[in-house]
């Protein structure tokens, strides 16, 4: 197994940008800043910008403070609520999906590289752990890129949510852009693409020749 380890610094990089591109991916989960809505009202919302993510909705306000946000008020966003748009719904779900998935494909390169590099468990399926590895990645990034394109799509053509008077939200905002939420979430779905793209290229490599087609992608 020792020769492999020689052959291996495209996989080493491929990890290594699935495991960025995880990150990104919990990132932009969390992230309030998927919807940046101006709104020409400061009565309610202070500096006439509120942020739509998909797990909450938030504005600094002066006259409503959610405890433990200072003078940010925040309402959360519940799966279940009639109001929760489909793309919404979409991204809570896939979204955690895809970070589940994601973390199982990461291992499974760990696992294959340290088999590599250490020599350990001579039997072990260096190319299966390779090809799920690509396929759990890809699997992944699929996840993540549908309920992002989806809300990217979403603010782009203006599209509004009608939220219950609790969250004092505008009916409709005076204008919106896409935030930094959806940016890194891009951003990472498309390192983990390439991630998967590496791995599975390797597989095919090993495939063909031990040595011959990995030297290729150093």
């Amino acid at each position: 197994m020792n020769y492999l380890a020689h052959t291996a610094h495209a996989q080493l990089g491929a990890l290594w940008l699935g495991c960025v591109g995880w990150t990104l991916t919990a990132m932009a989960l969390g992230l309030i800043q998927w919807r940046v809505w101006q709104v020409s009202d400061r009565e309610v919302i202070s500096s006439g910008v509120a942020w739509v993510g998909i797990w909450r909705a938030c504005f600094h306000s002066h006259t409503l403070v959610t405890p433990g946000f200072r003078v940010m008020h925040c309402r959360y966003i519940s799966l279940a609520e009639a109001f929760t748009p489909p793309e919404i719904v979409a991204a809570q779900v896939l979204m955690l999906l895809s970070l589940l998935v994601g973390l199982c494909g990461n291992a499974g390169g760990v696992y294959a590289l340290r088999n590599i590099y250490f020599g350990t468990e001579r039997n072990s399926p260096i190319r299966l752990a390779f090809f799920t590895t690509g396929v759990l990645c890809l699997l992944a990034s699929v996840m993540s890129l549908i309920p992002l394109l989806w809300n990217l799509i979403s603010v782009v053509t203006n599209q509004t949510i009608k939220f219950p008077p609790e969250f004092n939200m505008p009916q409709a905002p005076d204008s919106q852009h896409v935030g930094c939420g959806i940016r890194v979430g891009i951003v990472g779905t498309v390192l983990m693409i390439v991630s998967g793209i590496i791995f599975l290229i390797c597989f095919a490599g090993l495939i063909c020749s031990v040595t011959g087609c990995l030297q290729s992608l150093i």
